[in-house]
């Protein structure tokens, strides 16, 4: 059976090991001249099945309109004449109560559980070096409030087993010696072991080279203008190099997905949340994250990346704006500074913005629709990195006709409908 997947992101070139191991001809079509040069590209780097949480949850509300007015704000919303935003906040806040908060965190947590280890055992069979480490993730408390907050959080952890350790200052310097320097800054934190960290554009750009050495066929510079539907079903891609044709369909545009499929007549509720990030090179690996390090007051992550530190994160809600702001390269440059001083040269950064596609609940789309031959794998939000081959190995499961290994059951989106 030929596949053609539409997206060559971590999550649509992970599809497509999993569909040519399951002994489909597959043939990948991006607009970029390589793999993983839009949200792959330079995300914050954790793997963090531990912390994969849905954004709309009880409480949210109050605390985004105090995010607001921070200097160095976790969130911005810059509105303007975009009925999709007000649609995709609405639905958000209607997925901020106790009950929905479970039930979709119970989705992500099985399917980034999952993810994990099928990354292990793609890393054992094929020795791919992309700056991975197993050294866990600390979220750092700057307050005693914050610490205690946590309480909740770590019930969930336990309810899941999920292993964690709450530290004290000084087991936070222990897990982070180069914390040692800013000790004043903070006053506990909760560690997850377990938790892994790499660059997912060298790891997606990797397995793309083995792909092709394998057959798969990757069309890339060329731009996916619609899909072409006849009897009720998809005859082929239209690019602007000609059409492309196929017996199956995957689309995993992250937040391009929903002006694709709109004209076919059913809304996908994926909308760009955008985030940033800069990479710097370490000078003082004595001062420098060990892992990765989730400053609780700004949600910034700090992640150690080879010879490289990673900051990434922030929320804007502001479409598909790709503009660079000073203002938020500040507050990255802050939080590092802040925390990690003198391990990384910051007079010489790369600065970067991903559009990240989430949906208002928190799962991704993952799975067939209402078009017998077109499937979903979108809307990962801010953990595709850490769902990527989870989600890969469950479409190839369900495009294939089997079982998937791990329950799928409400990742699809026909969750909507209902």
């Amino acid at each position: 059976m030929k596949v053609v997947i539409l997206g060559a992101g971590v999550i649509g070139v992970t599809s497509a090991w999993y569909l040519a191991k399951a002994g489909h001809e597959v043939v990948v079509i991006d607009r970029q001249p390589g793999p993983a040069l839009e949200t792959s590209f330079a995300n914050a780097g954790e793997i963090s099945p531990g912390y994969a949480s849905p954004w709309a949850a009880p409480g949210i509300p109050m605390k985004a309109i105090r995010w607001l007015m921070m200097r160095h704000a976790p969130l911005i919303l810059r509105p303007g004449l975009d009925m999709e935003m007000v649609r995709w906040v609405a639905a958000m806040l209607r997925n901020c109560t106790s009950a929905r908060y479970a039930l979709n965190k119970s989705r992500m947590v099985r399917l980034a559980e999952f993810s994990r280890d099928q990354l292990a055992g793609m890393r054992t069979e094929l020795g791919i070096d992309y700056d991975h480490r197993e050294r866990g993730t600390l979220q750092l408390f700057r307050t005693q409030a914050q610490l205690d907050g946590s309480a909740k959080d770590i019930a969930v952890l336990r309810d899941y087993g999920i292993p964690y350790e709450v530290l004290d200052r000084d087991g936070c310097v222990g897990a982070e010696p180069g914390l040692s320097a800013t000790r004043e800054r903070f006053v506990g934190g909760l560690r997850l072991p377990n938790d892994e960290t790499g660059d997912c554009q060298i790891f997606t750009t990797e397995l793309a080279a083995r792909l092709q050495k394998m057959g798969v066929e990757f069309r890339y510079d060329t731009e996916i203008e619609s899909l072409a539907v006849a009897q009720g079903q998809i005859a082929g891609v239209r690019t602007n190099r000609g059409m492309v044709t196929g017996d199956r369909y995957l689309v995993a545009l992250a937040s391009f997905s929903p002006a694709l499929l709109k004209p076919l007549g059913f809304r996908v509720p994926v909308y760009p949340v955008k985030g940033y990030s800069i990479t710097a090179d370490i000078v003082d690996a004595e001062r420098a994250p060990v892992s990765t390090l989730l400053d609780e007051s700004y949600k910034i992550a700090i992640t150690r990346l080879g010879n490289r530190v990673r900051v990434g994160g922030m929320a804007e809600i502001s479409g598909y704006s790709r503009d660079l702001p000073e203002r938020r390269r500040g507050t990255l440059l802050y939080c590092v500074d802040d925390l990690f001083p003198g391990a990384a040269d910051l007079s010489d950064v790369s600065y970067w913005c991903g559009l990240r596609p989430m949906t208002p609940d928190g799962p991704p789309i993952l799975g067939p629709t209402a078009i017998p031959n077109l499937y979903l794998n979108t809307g990962h939000g801010t953990l595709g990195w850490t769902m990527a081959c989870g989600s890969g190995h469950v479409i190839a499961d369900i495009i294939s006709g089997r079982a998937p290994e791990i329950d799928a059951d409400g990742l699809s989106i026909a969750r909507y409908r209902a």
